[in-house]
């Protein structure tokens, strides 16, 4: 803990032990001090920091106050979201912390927290269940809940989230029934609904994120239109690429070169006469890896870089050896 965090936590610890104020009051002075520390982080131990504190204001809270207790808990479990682990130990409280405060807040808050809680649900059961840990068919209904509130109009950036993460969670399904080939149109479909909603100057993350997902999205869709799905892929990670560079986003940036070569690698060089080869866009696709592992290794995300050197060992084999069979490699999808 930062030794500014260590003086906040003393200090709000020490102002909730007086008498001075009432105990609602105390729990929303320590729910306000935990928020600050959370907004503005120095480390994980800040975190952890906030949410001391925010479990302290649930102590204090009244029991007649449990709108009041909701919302601290809500926020606890965002902290709870962001603290870096190994495990899932933190996601499983935040977890726990949501589906307690949702029905109150359903009961006694506004439509908008409701809304905030149920899409904050719905993020940790689907990281819970890429660990085996939740379904993630209850994040994607947790997520619709949110849409309910969050429309396109009013709540643009927030419905932009949503549709992305619906999509992210779509394909995340084993494609081992019929209705696989539905949830891929359905997760097309969805990273296109955000796209009406975030424009490259207002919202250039969020732009930038669904774009990449489509990319990958229309690449690895099972289609009998591959040629058209890659030709609009690589258009996409183009658009992301209007936002994401090196020195700004540098992970970002390697993500999407990264993808955009696994594209490359399969797309030929005269759409027009797709048996003529590709050996063109195949060296344009290494030239990509190269860079995206130089930056993934100097991030210090070395099963990325791994990845990406396995890809660039095959295509230097099928160069040397005069050929390009059209084969892809590991592609690195982002969720929200």
């Amino acid at each position: 803990m930062t030794v500014g965090a260590q003086d906040q936590v003393r200090a709000a610890l020490a102002a909730a032990d007086a008498d001075a104020a009432s105990p609602e009051e105390r729990a929303e002075m320590l729910m306000e001090i935990a928020l600050g520390l959370q907004i503005r982080p120095q480390s994980g131990s800040d975190l952890a920091a906030a949410v001391e504190l925010y479990s302290k204001a649930q102590e204090l809270c009244p029991p007649t106050h449990s709108l009041l207790k909701a919302r601290i808990g809500a926020r606890k479990a965002t902290a709870l979201q962001a603290i870096p682990e190994n495990g899932t130990t933190s996601l499983e409280c935040a977890r726990d912390e949501l589906q307690a405060a949702i029905p109150p807040i359903r009961d006694l808050g506004a439509a908008e927290e409701l809304a905030e809680a149920e899409m904050n649900l719905g993020i940790a059961l689907q990281s819970l269940a890429g660990a085996g840990k939740a379904r993630i068919t209850d994040a994607i209904s947790a997520y619709q809940r949110s849409l309910r509130t969050f429309d396109r109009v009013t709540f643009p950036k927030e419905y932009a989230i949503l549709q992305n993460n619906l999509a992210t969670a779509f394909l995340s399904i084993p494609f081992t029934d019929e209705r696989a080939k539905m949830r891929e149109a359905l997760a097309v479909q969805a990273f296109e609904e955000g796209l009406k909603v975030v424009t490259l100057i207002d919202h250039p993350s969020e732009y930038a994120m669904l774009q990449n997902n489509l990319g990958n999205a229309l690449q690895y869709a099972s289609s009998s239109h591959v040629l058209e799905n890659n030709l609009r892929a690589i258009q996409a990670y183009d658009e992301a690429l209007k936002v994401r560079d090196r020195k700004t986003t540098p992970r970002e940036y390697a993500n999407t070169i990264s993808n955009k070569a696994n594209c490359l690698w399969n797309l030929p060089d005269d759409v027009d006469d797709p048996t003529s080869g590709n050996r063109k866009n195949v060296v344009a696709a290494r030239d990509l890896y190269l860079e995206a592992r130089e930056i993934f290794a100097a991030a210090g995300e070395q099963s990325k870089a791994r990845i990406v050197a396995e890809a660039l060992d095959q295509i230097d084999r099928e160069l040397l050896a005069g050929a390009a069979p059209r084969i892809s490699n590991g592609h690195m999808l982002e969720a929200d």
